[in-house]
This record gives C-alpha cells, sequence and structure tokens, in this order.
C-alpha cells in the first residue's frame, strides 16, 4: 500500500506539472488577447508612457514592448500631489483601463492625470458601460457582482451610508461629462464589444457595424450562468434604432489637449488565433489594413494577397489587394455584405434567394481546378485548392455578383462540398429564425450535401476548432461565454412563479415512481431522455402532434395520438413534454383536463435514484470507514478485462463509498474508438458488475457519455480516470466543470505491464 501511495504521489506531481504546462499556455493565450484592446493603435516611436496599474497586467506588457520609456503607477500614487510634481506634462501616453472606476471621484483621477500628459499627448481610457447590453441580458454588474445594480443607477448598491464603495460602471452621457468637467475639451468615443478583456470588434463613434454580428461575435459576460437572453442576436435591432453605441459593452476614449484624434473608424482582432495566425483589421479613410499582430504572421498577409490573385485568375470577383511594407491593403467597399443580400432575400423572394445562392455555389466550384469530379457518391468534386472562406459572410454583392475578400485559409486537394457545407451553416449561424423561410435540410438536400453531411461538419468543426484555438481556451470560454442550454433555463426561470417552476422544471420525477410514465414528443428531447433515464424511469408511451408518427415506435415503445391519454385516468400517469418549444403543448394538455405534467430541459440536472448500501461483516452491520468521497464514477470500454481494471476499481473504492462504472456499449466502441470490441458489451458490463469493488455498473448512453452527461444522471463527488488523459485540454476543462459543481477528477496511475490495447496486439499476432 505505502509502495501504491509513493507511486501515486509522484504521478500526482506529473500530473500536476502537466497540467501548469496546459494551464500557462491558456493564460499566455488570454493575455494575448487582452493585448488587443491597443496593439492596433499607431504608436509614435520613443515615446513617454504612462500605465495606471500593474506591471504584470497585459496591457502593461503590451507597452513595454513599444517603449523603453515606460513608467508604470497605481492609481493611488497619481492623486498624490507630490508625486505628480515629478511628472508633471512629461508623458506622450497615458493608458487607463478599467481603474478610475474604483474611486469615489473619478473626475479627481482625470484631473490629476490631465497635468501629466504633454499638449500633443493622448491619452486611452477603457471603460465599461453601465447600460451596455450585456448587463441587460442578465450579465452581474463587474463591481456588486450583482445583477441590473448598474442598469438602476446604483440607486440600491449604495442607497446608505455604510454601503462600502467597491466600484461602479458609467453611461456614455455621464463619462463625457466627468471629462468635461475636468478639463477634457477634446476626446472621441470607441464602442469596444464583446469586452474590454475581449476585444474583438472596435467602432469609432461615427461608424457602424456593416456585417451581421451574430455570425462574428461570441459575447463574454462576468457571470454567464446568469444569462437569460441572447445577446448576439439582439445588435441588429440596436442598430436599426441608434442605441449601438449608447449600449456597447464598453469604451475606448481616446483623450487630447490639442484636439488632434486619430482617423480610425473599426477594428477588427483576431488574438486568440496564436502567433502565426492573428491579425487586425483596421480601416481608416476609404482603406481597409491587414497587418500581422506578430511578425510569425507576415507570411500570412501575402499568402493573402496570393489568394486573391489566383481567384482573380479563375474569374472569381475579389477585392483589390496589395501588399505594402507587410501590410496588407484593400480599398474600403460600400457594398452590401453578401450574408446581409441574402438573408434579405431569403425573407422577401425565395426563388430569387435559391437562384443567388446557386450562383453563389458556382463561384465556389469555379474558384479552382477540379481534379476530381462528382462521381455522385456524396463525396463531391475536388479542388485542386479549397478556399475554406467562401462563405457570404466574407463577400459583398455589387453589381449583381458576390465579391470575395480575406480568402486567407487554403487547403490542396479539397472537397468542395466542405465547403458548399460551410457556406449554408454559416448563414444560418445565429439567424436560426431564417428556417422558417427556407430550411437547411433543404439546401443541403439541394446541394447534395445530405449524404456525407456528418464529415462535413466534422471538418468544419475541426477547422474553426483550431483555428480559435478552442481546445487551449475551452476552461476559459466557460468561465465567460454563456451558453444556449442555460440562457434557456434562465428564460424559464423567469416566466414562471417559484412553485410552478419546481414543479414544471425541477421536480420532474415526482409521482413517476407509482405512475406509468408518458413523453409527449418523439424528437431529439424524446431520444435524450430514453437514452439517460430509461434504466430507472421505463417510459410506457410516446404521443405525439405528428400524424405521420401515430402508428411508429422508439426504441420499442409506442408513438400514438394525444388522445389516447383520454383513455386513461389521470391519476394512473404522469407526462413529460420533451420538447424545445413547450408552451403549445402545455395548453393543449390544459385544455385537454390534464395536470399533472412536467417538462424535460437536457440541460438540467435532476436528483436521481440513490440505491441504498450498508457494508456488512456477517450478520452484523460494521461502521464504514470514512472515505474522502461518497460517490465514485469511471467510465471505460473494459475490454479483455485485465488487472489493470482491477487495480483501478480497487483504488477508486479505497477513496469513495459507493462506485459507479459506466461502460461504454458495442456500438460506443465502433463510432468513438473506431474498433471492434473483442467482447460483447453484455459480457464486458457483467464481468464489470461482478468485480467486489464496483457497487453498480451501467450502461453509458451511446450519444451522452461524457463527464457531464454522467454528472448529471449520477451527481457523483468524483470521477476516477487514467493518467493518460491528464494532458489532454478537453479532459483538463472537463475537470475544471466538476470543481464548479462541487466535485472532483483523480487521474490514476496507468498499469505499465497490462492493458487491453498490449493484449489485443498479442491475440492478433497470435502469440496468446
Amino acid at each position: 500500500m505505502q509502495e501504491y501511495q509513493d507511486i501515486l504521489g509522484m504521478k500526482e506531481m506529473a500530473d500536476s506539472s502537466c497540467l501548469i504546462k496546459n494551464m500557462n499556455h491558456s493564460e499566455e493565450l488570454i493575455k494575448e488577447i487582452q493585448k488587443g484592446l491597443l496593439q492596433w493603435y499607431p504608436w509614435k516611436s520613443d515615446s513617454q508612457i504612462l500605465y495606471i496599474g500593474s506591471e504584470k497586467d497585459a496591457l502593461a506588457e503590451l507597452l513595454a514592448q513599444y517603449s523603453s520609456k515606460l513608467t508604470v503607477a497605481f492609481c493611488d500614487q497619481i492623486v498624490e500631489e507630490t508625486w505628480r510634481q515629478c511628472y508633471t506634462k512629461i508623458f506622450d501616453y497615458i493608458i487607463c483601463v478599467e481603474v478610475i472606476e474604483q474611486y469615489s471621484d473619478p473626475t479627481q483621477v482625470l484631473r490629476c492625470l490631465k497635468e501629466l500628459l504633454k499638449e500633443d499627448g493622448k491619452m486611452l481610457l477603457g471603460m465599461n458601460n453601465r447600460l451596455g447590453i450585456r448587463y441587460f441580458c442578465g450579465d452581474r454588474d463587474p463591481y456588486t457582482g450583482r445583477n441590473f445594480d448598474g442598469v438602476e443607477g446604483y440607486h440600491l448598491a449604495y442607497s446608505k451610508k455604510e454601503d462600502v464603495f467597491q466600484g461602479r460602471c458609467y453611461s456614455q452621457k455621464e463619462i463625457k461629462q466627468m471629462l468635461e468637467k475636468s478639463g477634457w475639451k477634446f476626446f472621441q468615443f470607441f464602442s469596444v464589444l464583446p469586452d474590454l478583456k475581449n476585444p474583438s470588434m472596435i467602432y469609432a463613434e461615427n461608424s457602424l457595424p456593416n456585417e451581421d454580428l451574430a455570425n462574428r461575435l461570441f459575447p463574454t459576460y462576468n457571470d454567464p450562468e446568469t444569462i437569460f437572453l441572447e445577446e448576439a442576436s439582439l445588435y441588429e435591432s440596436l442598430i436599426d434604432n441608434g442605441l449601438f453605441h449608447t449600449m456597447a459593452n464598453a469604451y475606448l476614449i481616446e483623450c487630447s489637449l490639442n484636439g488632434e484624434k486619430s482617423n480610425i473608424q473599426q477594428i477588427t482582432c483576431s488574438m486568440e488565433r496564436g502567433r502565426e495566425k492573428a491579425l487586425f483589421t483596421v480601416i481608416e479613410e476609404g482603406m481597409v489594413k491587414k497587418q500581422a499582430a506578430y511578425p510569425e504572421g507576415v507570411e500570412r498577409l501575402k499568402k493573402l494577397a496570393d489568394h486573391a490573385q489566383d481567384l482573380s485568375a479563375h474569374g472569381v470577383s475579389v477585392v483589390e489587394t496589395r501588399i505594402e511594407n507587410n501590410v496588407c491593403i484593400m480599398p474600403y467597399s460600400y457594398g452590401e455584405v453578401g450574408q446581409i443580400y441574402l438573408k434579405r432575400l431569403i425573407q422577401t423572394d425565395i426563388e430569387k434567394f435559391l437562384q443567388e445562392m446557386d450562383k453563389f455555389r458556382d463561384l465556389i466550384l469555379q474558384s479552382s481546378e477540379i481534379v476530381k469530379s462528382d462521381q455522385g457518391d456524396g463525396e463531391g468534386a475536388i479542388l485542386r485548392r479549397g478556399y475554406l472562406d467562401m462563405v457570404p459572410l466574407n463577400s459583398f454583392y455589387i453589381d449583381g455578383t458576390f465579391v470575395f475578400y480575406d480568402q486567407e485559409f487554403c487547403e490542396e486537394n479539397y472537397p468542395a462540398n466542405a465547403i458548399l457545407s460551410r457556406m449554408v451553416y454559416t448563414f444560418y449561424a445565429g439567424n436560426n429564425e431564417l428556417q422558417k423561410y427556407y430550411s437547411i435540410e433543404k439546401l443541403l438536400e439541394r446541394y447534395g450535401l445530405t449524404k456525407k453531411i456528418e464529415q462535413w461538419r466534422r471538418m468544419e468543426h475541426k477547422f474553426l476548432a483550431d483555428l480559435r484555438k478552442e481546445r487551449e481556451l475551452r476552461q476559459y470560454h466557460e468561465t465567460c461565454r454563456g451558453t444556449v442550454g442555460v440562457i434557456h433555463s434562465n428564460r424559464q426561470r423567469v416566466n414562471y412563479s417559484e412553485e410552478n417552476y419546481r414543479r414544471l422544471f425541477i421536480d420532474i420525477f415526482e409521482t413517476a415512481d407509482d405512475r406509468k410514465l408518458i413523453l409527449f414528443g418523439s424528437g431529439l428531447y424524446a431520444k435524450r431522455f430514453l437514452e439517460l433515464y430509461h434504466q430507472e424511469y421505463p417510459v410506457t408511451l410516446i404521443v405525439d402532434n405528428n400524424k405521420e408518427k401515430w402508428g411508429q415506435q422508439l426504441n420499442d415503445i409506442p408513438i400514438q395520438r394525444p388522445e389516447s391519454l383520454c383513455d386513461m385516468q389521470n391519476r394512473e400517469y404522469k407526462v413529460l413534454i420533451c420538447m424545445k418549444n413547450y408552451l403549445s403543448v402545455m395548453k393543449q394538455l390544459d385544455q385537454m383536463g390534464i395536470k399533472e405534467y412536467s417538462i424535460f430541459d437536457p440541460e438540467k440536472t435532476y436528483p436521481r435514484k440513490r440505491k441504498i448500501f450498508l457494508q456488512e461483516t456477517g450478520n452484523t452491520q460494521k461502521e464504514a470507514v470514512k472515505k474522502k468521497y461518497h460517490v465514485g464514477y469511471i467510465a471505460g470500454v473494459f475490454d479483455l478485462y485485465h488487472v489493470g481494471h482491477l487495480n483501478m476499481f480497487r483504488r477508486a473504492k479505497e477513496q469513495c463509498d459507493y462506485l459507479i462504472v459506466g461502460v461504454v456499449t458495442d456500438e460506443g466502441v465502433r463510432k468513438y474508438k473506431k474498433t471492434e470490441p473483442f467482447v460483447p458489451f453484455e459480457e464486458r458490463i457483467e464481468l464489470v458488475r461482478s468485480c467486489r469493488y464496483v457497487d453498480e455498473a451501467v450502461e453509458i448512453p451511446l450519444n451522452y457519455g461524457g463527464t457531464r452527461d454522467a454528472y448529471r444522471l449520477y451527481q457523483f463527488d468524483c470521477q476516477f480516470s487514467g493518467s493518460d488523459y491528464v494532458e489532454n485540454p478537453d479532459w483538463l476543462a472537463e475537470k475544471a466543470y466538476l470543481e464548479k459543481h462541487g466535485a472532483e477528477m483523480v487521474f490514476f496511475p496507468y498499469t505499465e505491464r497490462t492493458s487491453s490495447t498490449k493484449i489485443k496486439g498479442l491475440i492478433e499476432k497470435k502469440l496468446i
């Protein structure tokens, strides 16, 4: 036992080292994203710069690269007169981001900063907007940690004398008044989206987006768990109603003493892509400039220009592109973005929309030589050079044709169907309501994409995940980005009283133990319910309003018309509505006189029926040894059951009272492992169930076998896993998810001598 603990201790040290390595890489990326707020700015060389904050801040690191004359100071120093006397009027630039809001009198701070700037200097001030759209969507205030304090003007947060001031956000008008009151006469506002720490889009106050932001932006929040509105879908309305800048989440304010200001209109940042792919797109005075964020990215700009020439040579219209001093330069186009043009068409003229989409399809096929023609097998044509970003979002519609720009990404011998799939899905992304005019399925079928659609979607997902560093940034994104499931669940809470919300959405299995369980709906939600809960909550019947499904079966359960419920006694059954749009079904059940129903939400965690267990010796109950965890969980295939599996179960059981082991089905092995199990599922789960260290063996649902799904089902205290996953960013993200919910993940050392893979290898070589 001591030897095992020593090995485990050494392994934990190694695991910690790997974890730190992954965290350091992610932290570096996060810092680079934050630098995007100012990295595009046209700094004068050899400038004297004052940064208000810490030397460890990302922006301080950035500024140190631009000037050897960087001074870093805290705001408390700035307000001291003796300190200011030493630095009066010596700075070319002063940078102050998310600082003065923490002072009860920001006007005093602004006056002090004014004394330190040269007459021809600039101050860049970063501030959050208390009327930012994020707060109307349910985000918490960054200073009070509560919802809507800023929207209400903090009249409740600081209404009493004993309330300690923690800081506050200001509106655009309030910031302007503060600047004027403190003597700043010249300033211009830039609206920053989604926020100051994640700058993706920056717009001058006299400029508006000319694109579909729902496709471009990923909103970020102080607390994504409280969001109940889809922010990205609101920007179009804000623009149309003149509220875009008023309700921007944050501002970057350029201030000067002599009236000089930059002529930049818009900035797009892509810092999350890493050193080779990170670019800035800067629009000023009718010109678009793309510049590499790092020296490693200059070659990509040259390729972008080469790609434009190649497309033009193939008869595809592109925005004129040239390279000057390692900067890619294009004229600013005032044409309508292709995405917006097509979006308008689908709502007004379906036939014209389809004609234009066909034209777009033809341009993709025209963009390069076809090295393999379409054989009619679903693979489609293979292009010598596939331009992955030939999508409506990266085009203008000018004089009856699509004109492309930003064709940065190109792959050799690439399936045209993969690009066509991107064309379709990017058009609908963020605009799902467009499907009521013409569905994605119809468009996919029109272009012969349905047969291999999973393959094309996987290719797109991999391309985007690699480009955006989603695996490396997964943990970070989960702390600041909202999810559709959470937003949907939060909206539910707003619409019901506490009592009705609990009855409808929380205690959905109440009375289900002694009644027949009936599902209303036979779509994706019903399938998910059956996969996750069929073992503990058997379903007797499924009802559906779709006449075509009557008489069919789902998982051997008959599907009938809703009226069949009238043939049963009310107290005989419980109905679970398994549909996203459940309101019409609730009304239907109410009209039928059925009151015993709840709504299944796949994103929620429901209390599980816990099996009672006792530790006994003979006929006398023995007091259980206190263990670190109550319920533990392990998932695996457990093919060719061997001593390594036994060791893992034993080690897990040593740390938990009750051990649940999830076993992957044969179909799951084929789907995710791309191999055939030696031992059938029924035998593998029986072998696991027979192990004395295992309290419960369960089937892992085919499409819902992840850590999060397992946690929702079993609410375990700890998941145990082999150490071969310890460096995997996905598993580290799952580890963070469990920790957020009060559980843990423990990595066990791998049994080096024995593994199913080694045994299979010996069998295949006929050595055993």
